[in-house]
């Protein structure tokens, strides 16, 4: 089994910045795309920004050039640096990852994280 732990959601005043963190563990042997999706109230889940395993990288309109997402492989770690955060950013921020697992990275599956609370108010 694998798990994904985020960490770094909080409140915070407009203009502000967060740092998400979501750290994997369990059966790896290695890790494809990372990302980071949210959720506002009564909206569908969305993506935010991907990273590949190489470091390429795409993200949602609404953050190009706002928001960067990076990757430590030798720790199972992405991270997503979110400066000059608007009120629209607030939702539920979550952590996903395509995971191989198994001796020889045979199983391929998607995974997701709990989630983290971002809450971008004045």
């Amino acid at each position: 089994q694998v798990q994904l732990v985020e960490s770094g959601g909080g409140l915070v005043q407009p203009g502000g910045s967060l740092r998400l963190s979501c750290a994997a563990s369990g059966n790896i042997f290695s890790i494809n795309t990372m990302g980071w999706y949210r959720q506002a109230p009564e909206k569908e889940r969305e993506l935010v920004a991907a990273i590949t395993r190489g470091g390429t990288t795409n993200y949602a309109d609404s953050v190009k050039g706002r928001f960067t997402i990076s990757r430590d492989n030798a720790k199972k770690i992405v991270y997503l640096e979110m400066p000059s955060l608007k009120p629209e950013d607030t939702g539920v921020y979550y952590c996903n990852a395509d995971v191989y697992s198994g001796q020889r990275g045979t199983y391929l599956r998607n995974y997701w994280g709990q989630g983290t609370q971002v809450t971008v108010s004045s």
